[in-house]
């Protein structure tokens, strides 16, 4: 089957030297029986390719199922993938056919490889390497004859440098790799894909087909489309129902468009950027907490200062005493540190590294140099994931290790605090 038949009958617009190569290595490998890794950006049509490799393979006749890796809760997944038997867990009335089970003989596609959990992930090394698999709650191996085909929008690569992807099962997987081109890659598809989107949604809305000027083509074929095929379909359909004239010029073609923002406020490394009032407010506390720590650590290295060198202690006393203490009473009542009930006072006298303060019956006591321990300040860290790893910690003592309820007041998903806890190496 020629390259074009192949395009026609799975719908794939574009002449791009990259998809091109992309469908070619797909159509010579669905007659092997070898795993594929599809390796591409959200939206680019990853799926599609797994569809083409199975319905040119001598498995074309057998089941094709997809499967979510990411969607699928990470307390049930082996689960899903390998079936249980009765009783292995809470909730399991009855024994159930995992995927390997029902779809033997066929293909399993398997997208969002890269989010699958570690203890998952070795069962599905053995499933490759000697096709043998275990139910939940099961001692019986049985067997399956399954082809699998893997995708992923991440570099593989680097989660198993971080130790968040097996490294063998990455190299078992990605036996023959197809990387899909991202759109902002193939502009010379992009006016093709809106023609074919626009006369779809002509037809389906019975109006006429939008049109575009030498203006609006140029915005469009320069939006670097981080949704890819997806993104630029969902903007052919908004053209289609909401312009006024089926004529678009540049002008109109900027309010379809969404503007792109720059962030510049921390964020917290690897992780999916967040939107709404919640990341905003985040952020802002953030903020807030960098700066309050350095003012209080300004404050201490001044009084350490002071307590090292009583010659500077009179003017101190003289020139910023109430003002000082006030501040750091009003910081430490900000960063909840404890503070003593009388006022202490700095005063000069005649005696070398001597501090004076008041006590509750308003009897001055003098404290010298051996009585005061003075620790070198050390400058705090401020690494964000530092300081994550100290929240976490905190939350699972204040809930004493139940991750359920430490990942609702951290505002984060379980299965996101349990990929924490291996990503920083914490001991609940």
């Amino acid at each position: 089957m020629d390259l074009q038949s192949i395009k026609n009958r799975f719908g794939i617009i574009g002449n791009s030297p990259a998809l091109n190569h992309a469908l070619n290595t797909a159509v010579q490998v669905a007659a092997t029986d070898l795993t594929v890794l599809i390796v591409g950006e959200s939206g680019v049509g990853k799926e599609v390719f797994s569809q083409i490799i199975h319905s040119l393979s001598s498995r074309k006749h057998n089941p094709f199922i997809a499967v979510n890796c990411g969607a699928i809760p990470e307390g049930t997944i082996d689960s899903e993938l390998f079936g249980h038997e009765k009783g292995a867990f809470t909730g399991a009335v009855d024994s159930r056919k995992g995927y390997f089970e029902t779809v033997n003989g066929g293909t399993i596609f398997m997208d969002e490889i890269g989010e699958m959990p570690l203890g998952t992930q070795a069962r599905l090394l053995r499933v490759l390497e000697t096709g043998e698999f275990i139910r939940v709650g099961s001692s019986k191996v049985q067997k399956t004859d399954v082809r699998v085909i893997a995708a992923t929008n991440r570099e593989l690569l680097e989660f198993t440098q971080k130790g968040r992807f097996r490294e063998d099962l990455y190299y078992r997987l990605s036996t023959v790799p197809i990387r899909v081109s991202s759109l902002r890659n193939r502009k010379e598809d992009i006016l093709l894909l809106f023609r074919k989107f626009a006369v779809d949604f002509a037809e389906r809305y019975k109006t006429s087909p939008i049109q575009l000027d030498e203006e609006a083509r140029q915005m469009l074929i320069n939006y670097p489309f981080p949704g890819n095929v997806r993104e630029l379909k969902n903007i052919a359909e908004q053209i289609s129902v909401l312009s006024p004239s089926p004529q678009v010029g540049g002008k109109e073609m900027n309010v379809f468009l969404p503007e792109k923002r720059e962030n510049r406020m921390p964020m917290l490394s690897g992780q999916p950027t967040m939107h709404g009032d919640f990341a905003n407010e985040r952020e802002i506390l953030y903020k807030l907490f960098f700066d309050m720590k350095k003012d209080v650590t300004e404050l201490k290295k001044m009084f350490v200062e002071i307590l090292q060198n009583p010659s500077l202690a009179g003017a101190a006393a003289n020139f910023t005493n109430e003002s000082i203490l006030n501040d750091f009473n009003s910081l430490a009542d900000q960063a909840n540190i404890n503070t003593v009930n009388h006022n202490p006072v700095v005063a000069s006298n005649n005696h070398t590294g001597l501090i004076a303060s008041q006590n509750n019956n308003g009897h001055a006591v003098l404290l010298s140099n051996d009585d005061i321990h003075l620790h070198e300040e050390v400058e705090e860290s401020l690494n964000i994931m530092d300081k994550e790893k100290e929240l976490i910690i905190k939350a699972l003592k204040k809930h004493r290790g139940k991750r359920k309820d430490a990942s609702m007041d951290l505002g984060i998903s379980e299965r996101t605090l349990y990929r924490k806890l291996k990503e920083y190496d914490i001991d609940e």
